[in-house]
């Protein structure tokens, strides 16, 4: 195993279809998009999303849900069965499945059918939460959390993922994690509760957005009598609340990709880290990278199913299937690559003109090992961690890509990039990447570099200023 605890995860699956076409005209009858040569997608979808999630990070993960034997249930199972443990409940009704069909990637319309509900608890799933070492509840109001809420409150969850159509947390519950919108819903259903105009009234202008948040937080962490709250803003992060003085996390970086999926990947990555023994803060932080990421990637829909659990790309990136779109779609791959040991203005001015060629930049950098091997004892000063944590914080940087060698060949004959960028500073014989990229009609191209700065002459000039 990797050593990351075990997750019991229990909430309500669904069945997510992706229909991916073009729409180049209406149809006759109707003023109506007509999605043409659509790719059919199946994937998982609510708490069986979370579960998946948490089960490609390496961890050991069982999945309470119900399930029916019907034939969106059995193409759930099989998605499933390669990741996670299943602990079926027996439904009323069929499972909930929901269609989106999209144009070049946006959606135009969604499509759901199934309203089936768990039924009951199992001595099975009983037995599964009470040897749980963590759980999270991904709650999506389909009854599997009120099955068992007498387990839960036994056994408070380390995350509950609110649904307006759920009910509330259990007391005790270390980590709540509801969306934007699910905190005022929350909030306002509670001050009408209670006849409380001024918590009733909407929040103001975007200026006091942030204020109305941490008062909501702040309200629903004392009624609910759980240890935290964190609202999920999107792309400005999210506010941690423990009753008063909150925490804002910002995003590390701003993408504006397909935002389906990624409340899903935030309550996993939160659960799991809390499994693990992260502070809730910690928790939060990590769940706030990982969305991010997960969102750059597009999403939900960006899911190739296929990475093994032991993968060891930096988390959260995917540059095969970054790659990958934005070919499908007709788009320029452009990759750099370097040790980028201490990031300078030569550095970001380079990763900038390199972004401006095409439509997504892969960043590829020298592991510890190979700066090392380059640059000798003492480099690089910078770990590899944080040194693709710093690439990554930068806006013209879509993914970033590590290899060990000493060259990147290897990892450049799996992107197969459509341009190859270096700084000025090289001649054409120390490009050896420049034949590889011939061989699939790439070109390896030099870039003006901004003269005088280098890794190199920093630390020399940092040494003298020391003596």
């Amino acid at each position: 195993m990797t050593g990351k605890a075990p997750l019991v995860v229990v909430g309500d699956a669904l069945l997510d279809r992706d229909l991916t076409g073009h729409a180049d005209r209406l149809a006759p009858d109707a003023p109506v998009p007509v999605v043409a040569d659509c790719d059919e997608r199946l994937r998982p979808g609510g708490a069986a999303l979370a579960a998946y999630l948490a089960a490609r990070d390496g961890r050991d993960v069982t999945l309470i849900t119900g399930l029916d034997d019907g034939r969106a249930a059995r193409e759930l199972r099989r998605l499933l069965q390669p990741w996670l443990r299943l602990v079926p409940l027996p439904m009323t009704g069929e499972l909930s499945e929901k269609t989106r069909v999209l144009a070049r990637g946006r959606p135009v319309v969604r499509l759901d059918r199934g309203g089936g509900r768990a039924r009951e608890a199992t001595a099975e799933a009983r037995a599964a939460l009470a040897s749980a070492s963590a759980v999270l509840v991904s709650d999506y109001g389909r009854g599997t959390a009120d099955a068992l809420r007498d387990e839960l409150r036994r056994r408070p969850p380390v995350v509950w993922d609110p649904h307006p159509r759920g009910g509330p947390p259990v007391p005790g519950t270390r980590l709540v994690t509801p969306a934007r919108a699910e905190a005022h819903g929350f909030a306002a259903a509670l001050a009408a509760e209670r006849g409380d105009a001024e918590d009733r009234a909407a929040p103001g202008g975007p200026g006091n957005e942030l204020r109305s948040v941490a008062h909501e937080a702040c309200a629903l962490v004392r009624h609910w009598r759980v240890a935290a709250v964190t609202v999920t803003l999107g792309a400005r992060g999210a506010l941690l609340s423990y009753g008063e003085h909150p925490l804002l996390v910002p995003v590390t970086a701003a993408h504006h990709g397909d935002p389906c999926g990624a409340g899903d990947r935030f309550a996993a990555t939160a659960a799991g880290l809390l499994a693990d023994g992260a502070l809730v803060g910690e928790a939060v932080e990590g769940a706030v990278t990982a969305a991010t990421a997960f969102v750059g990637d597009g999403g939900a829909g960006g899911l190739l199913g296929t990475a093994p659990a032991g993968d060891t790309r930096p988390p959260g990136d995917d540059p095969a299937g970054l790659v990958a779109r934005v070919r499908a779609g007709g788009g320029t791959v452009v990759a750099a690559g370097g040790c980028f040991d201490l990031l300078h203005a030569g550095h970001v001015g380079l990763l900038q003109a390199a972004r401006r060629i095409g439509d997504c930049l892969v960043v590829c950098v020298n592991s510890d090992a190979s700066v090392q091997r380059r640059k000798g004892e003492g480099r690089p000063v910078n770990p590899l961690a944080d040194r693709v944590r710093v690439l990554r914080a930068l806006a013209c940087v879509d993914a970033v890509a590590v290899f060990d060698e000493d060259t990147p060949e290897r990892l450049l004959a799996e992107l197969r990039p459509d341009v190859w960028v270096k700084g000025g500073d090289y001649a054409g014989a120390d490009l050896p990447e420049a034949a590889l990229l011939e061989e699939w009609g790439g070109q390896a191209v030099l870039l003006p570099y901004l003269d005088g700065h280098s890794s190199t002459a920093l630390l020399a000039r940092a040494s003298e200023d020391a003596r």
